[in-house]
């Protein structure tokens, strides 16, 4: 079974803010939104660039290359030109710490 990885502190994340780390070789963007966290993978998957540094509107992450629209809470594609969602990673707040893990695989 997968193990949780401490991302980082809850208080380093700021609101509409997110964190980058490495969970399994694989990029977990972390982001707090109305008080709350969210973890996906940091992937476009129309051509496979980051998200971060993409405009955060409303509950959504705009690809910063294309312009591809992922929704942070569920991983959902909101917008082409990519069509597959981005993998939704568990997530606990536990002892003011932000843990994930990758159960894909297990």
């Amino acid at each position: 079974m997968a193990e949780w990885v401490d991302i980082a502190a809850a208080e380093e994340i700021p609101e509409g803010g997110y964190k980058v780390a490495e969970v399994d070789d694989v990029l977990v963007a972390v982001f707090k939104l109305d008080g709350e966290f969210y973890a996906i993978e940091d992937v476009c998957t129309h051509d496979g660039g980051t998200l971060t540094g993409g405009e955060i509107c409303d509950h959504e992450v705009v690809c910063p290359r294309h312009g591809a629209r992922f929704d942070i809470t569920t991983g959902a594609v909101t917008a082409p030109p990519a069509y597959e969602p981005v993998y939704k990673f568990p997530l606990r707040v536990e002892g003011g710490r932000v843990f994930v893990r990758d159960e894909r695989w297990d």
